[in-house]
């Protein structure tokens, strides 16, 4: 651990679970790379990922984007093809760009969305989408016939969350230089959206705990029972 990172955990006490607007004063005071670093919230789900019936998955829109710049790759063809070009896609294509990404290893993209007509192109890639986390998903909105609005969607900072293999959900809300107040807004829309998730099947203790950090920094605990 660097000499910075040790002085961060000197500011605070990192047993205790702090109140959102407390935490993120921390996590900004203890931000101290020489880069704008990204702020993160790590969320472990009271969830077993092994039950198809405790998995949890969306997408939501933060109110303030998410600070970085998203190039997409939409899989479409004839009228719909058009419609990305216009709504302002990076890169739109079929047959050709699933070639591309399978023999070029190319993946010069950040979010791929595909009409469900090219799903039989886009299957094939799924092992090297999946897990990168760039698969189009109907859940997350990314397999649509609206790719219009799916682009505009990500463009202004929609983000997807999902519980990973330890049962945790980690999610970008943006960046330091946003501000507390900013990120409170996209840390709120975020949880909400993870709180309307909740499974049928969940038993016990949805939120275990919630931490936020940002890229270089430590990370400061967050009450779970002030969320929500």
């Amino acid at each position: 651990m660097g000499k910075k990172y040790t002085d961060s955990l000197k500011e605070y006490d990192k047993s205790q679970q702090y109140e959102i607007t407390d935490a993120l004063s921390i996590v900004l005071k203890t931000a101290k790379a020489k880069f704008d670093e990204t702020v993160e919230v790590h969320c472990r789900m009271g969830l077993d990922g092994r039950h198809a019936d405790q998995q949890i998955r969306g997408a939501v829109v933060l109110p303030n984007g998410t600070g970085k710049s998203v190039k997409v790759l939409v899989f479409a063809k004839g009228e719909k093809a058009h419609e990305a070009e216009a709504a302002g896609a990076d890169y739109v294509g079929a047959e050709e760009l699933a070639q591309k990404i399978q023999t070029e290893n190319w993946f010069d993209f950040d979010a791929v969305i595909a009409t469900p007509d090219m799903m039989g192109v886009v299957g094939r890639l799924g092992r090297v989408l999946g897990p990168k986390g760039l698969m189009p998903n109907p859940k997350s909105g990314t397999v649509t016939m609206d790719v219009t609005r799916a682009l505009h969607d990500i463009k202004a900072g929609k983000v997807e969350y999902r519980l990973d293999k330890n049962n945790i959900v980690h999610c970008p809300i943006g960046k330091v230089s946003f501000g507390e107040e900013k990120l409170e807004e996209n840390l709120k829309a975020l949880m909400d959206a993870i709180i309307k998730a909740k499974p049928a099947a969940a038993k016990g203790q949805y939120l275990k705990s919630v931490s936020v950090a940002s890229t270089m920094g430590p990370g400061v605990k967050i009450n779970p029972a002030k969320i929500g």
